[in-house]
């Protein structure tokens, strides 16, 4: 992989998209319902998507009743809207490429919403594959160094259960896999006592653009209004700020 950190990046979305309960809690629940939907199954246990969509929720205390009802929809046991998966593609200020990821009821709607908050804060919209094509489907798991066993282990420990690639970058590790692999390298670390601060696939460029000040605090204003959205739910970009940078900007 490149020196790109994807951890601070991370941490910055994360404060962003759980500001609001609420918000975060509608996104679970849909996520819920397209994973046991698309899964063809309730059980987390036979649906990898579903256990993370589910450990998601309860790590932002969502009711067990809600994630029930949520599973149950995407079975078909309870009537609900009927969601599905959109992405968009375009660019932000700087020359960044964002790609935006969507569970919608109404397409229109959606794309309507996502098209206003790119035009008004300096993004715009790409045709299908206009950057896609700059991004990789890979599984991500963070530890923070806090806590952890020494690097040595963690790094043996995660390539022994088949991730990919290791790096150390700030306060964390950032480990690497297939997508497929990603539940299977968390489930052996946290056998070897190694818990992640975060697990997931996430979309990894191939290349980063630089993205000084003056770009940096539009990049994240732009990135950050697209997450509010109920409809957005990830939002990847392959700018890479410096953490003087983001320090400033969250001063």
């Amino acid at each position: 992989m490149g020196g790109h950190s994807h951890w601070a990046n991370i941490k910055h979305k994360k404060g962003a998209a759980d500001a609001k309960r609420g918000k975060a809690w509608t996104k679970c629940s849909r996520e819920i319902t397209i994973a046991a939907k698309l899964g063809a199954s309730g059980d987390p246990g036979s649906n990898p998507r579903l256990r993370k969509a589910m450990d998601d929720a309860k790590a932002v205390q969502m009711p067990a009743d809600t994630i029930k009802r949520a599973i149950m929809r995407g079975t078909g046991e309870l009537e609900g809207a009927a969601f599905e998966e959109l992405t968009y593609e375009g660019y932000a200020p700087g020359g960044v490429a964002l790609l935006i990821e969507c569970t919608s009821d109404n397409r229109n709607r959606t794309r309507g919403d996502v098209h206003t908050i790119m035009a008004k804060n300096g993004g715009s919209l790409g045709a299908p594959n206009s950057v896609a094509w700059m991004f990789k489907a890979k599984g991500l798991i963070v530890v923070k160094k806090d806590g952890a066993p020494s690097e040595d282990d963690v790094m043996g420990a995660a390539l022994d259960f088949g991730a990919e690639d290791f790096k150390p970058v700030g306060d964390a590790y950032e480990i690497y896999t297939q997508p497929n692999d990603l539940q299977k390298v968390r489930d052996g670390l946290v056998g070897k006592k190694i818990s992640a601060a975060t697990a997931e696939v996430t979309m990894i460029p191939d290349n980063v653009v630089s993205v000084g000040e003056a770009d940096a605090a539009k990049v994240l204003k732009l990135v950050d209004l697209l997450e509010a959205l109920d409809d957005v739910k990830n939002v990847y970009g392959n700018y890479d700020i410096a953490d003087a940078v983001l320090e400033k900007l969250a001063a």
